[in-house]
């Protein structure tokens, strides 16, 4: 049985590279079709402490120039989502921009659209760099209001 239209929400995650686009590719074509995709990349957030420093150091960058910098990032992670749109051809997907830490965002993003399940790639980082680094990929799969696919490094 299909899901009902407005609950039938596939959110595909990209950050720009060939993997990314690749894993997302192949993960989606598990779900496919999909009444609604969303294709989403994260833009964290500038660090506020470039205007108003640190201890005793001030700002480096002035509000407006602060300003400027979000913009160029949601406009970089845009063009991001549009190109890996583009290259995976859905010509009628919704390019989403969130921000924030990454895992986070992308687990509240499938919150708030109801999101039957999330695609993304995995780096294939191996257990120490995960332990140490973190993951975006198992953040969200522990996470996520929905199932999440995860396609991991060729090879």
């Amino acid at each position: 049985m299909a899901a009902a239209p407005e609950l039938d929400v596939v959110v595909l995650c990209v950050d720009g590279s060939d993997h990314s686009t690749q894993s997302v590719r192949e993960g989606y074509a598990l779900l496919q079709p999909a009444a609604r995709v969303l294709v989403a990349t994260v833009v964290e957030p500038t660090d506020a402490t470039l205007v108003t420093g640190s201890g005793m150091a001030g700002g480096v960058i002035s509000g407006d120039e602060f300003d400027n910098l979000e913009a160029v990032a949601v406009e970089q992670g845009r063009e991001t989502a549009e190109a890996a749109a583009a290259a995976l051809g859905l010509t009628d997907a919704e390019i989403t921009i969130v921000r924030g830490d990454p895992g986070v965002a992308l687990c509240d993003l499938a919150t708030r659209e109801k999101a039957r399940a999330i695609v993304m790639g995995s780096r294939g980082r191996g257990g120490i760099k995960r332990a140490l680094l973190g993951s975006v990929s198992d953040y969200v799969v522990r996470n996520a209001p929905c199932p999440v696919v995860i396609t991991g490094p060729e090879g």
